[in-house]
């Protein structure tokens, strides 16, 4: 059973939602919130799987509210075409992923699938002016300090990470078990206090590690 929490303000969005995600027989929303504070209140109380979360709220907002919540916490953000700052920053306040508030049902359900098991999730059409916002301007001193703690194989692994390619395609490609990539991984959200691969992604991006054209993000369920 994948428990949900659905934070947005409008009490009709999250009816909609509620009646989409219900139909799935392994979904449960065992919680809904009007603002951050609710959220976070939800969040402790129910302790969902995936949390879905709109970023414009009143009294606390999505972002702040995805700064407070426990790092393990898994957050899909709920958006517009015109929230792509607001996008940028809760990816690096640690949101698993977003999706466009446009998507398809059929959509919305497999991207919670997605971020339950643990990947990122980035909508493709507005991925490259996220990219674009990340080396519009120097890295912040945390990002390079959090690159340059990285040992050469475990920056090696962030890159593949950061191209959109999966424990599985990573491993292939620097000949290691997938347990080993796991570890690796594991090692390099530690040391980048990263709770999600989108997270890493941006990383990567921010510091240059990886640049626009490099590659297409997509989700990889492992």
């Amino acid at each position: 059973m994948i428990r949900l929490l659905l934070a947005d303000d409008q009490a009709l969005v999250r009816r909609g939602l509620r009646m989409i995600l219900e139909t799935e027989p392994d979904f449960r929303v065992v919680a809904e919130a009007a603002d951050g504070h609710e959220a976070l209140a939800g969040a402790a109380a129910h302790m969902p799987d995936v949390i879905l979360m709109d970023l414009r709220m009143p009294n606390l907002d999505g972002i702040a509210a995805i700064e407070q919540l426990p790092a393990d916490a898994k957050v899909l953000v709920l958006t517009t075409f015109s929230a792509d700052a607001q996008i940028y920053a809760a990816l690096r306040a640690g949101a698993s992923g977003y999706l466009l508030k446009t998507a398809p049902p059929e959509q919305l359900v497999a991207a919670v699938r997605t971020v339950a098991a643990g990947d990122a999730l980035l909508d493709p059409r507005i991925t490259r002016r996220l990219v674009q916002e990340a080396i519009s301007g120097p890295a912040p001193d945390a990002s390079k300090a959090a690159l340059s703690s990285l040992t050469d194989r475990e920056v090696e692994v962030l890159e593949h990470v950061a191209r959109g390619r999966s424990n599985t395609e990573i491993a292939a490609a620097v000949f290691l078990s997938e347990a080993t990539v796991k570890t690796y991984l594991g090692r390099v959200m530690t040391k980048t206090s990263a709770r999600s691969r989108a997270q890493l992604v941006v990383l990567a991006y921010e510091t240059g590690l990886v640049r626009p054209g490099d590659a297409v993000i997509t989700a990889h369920p492992e």
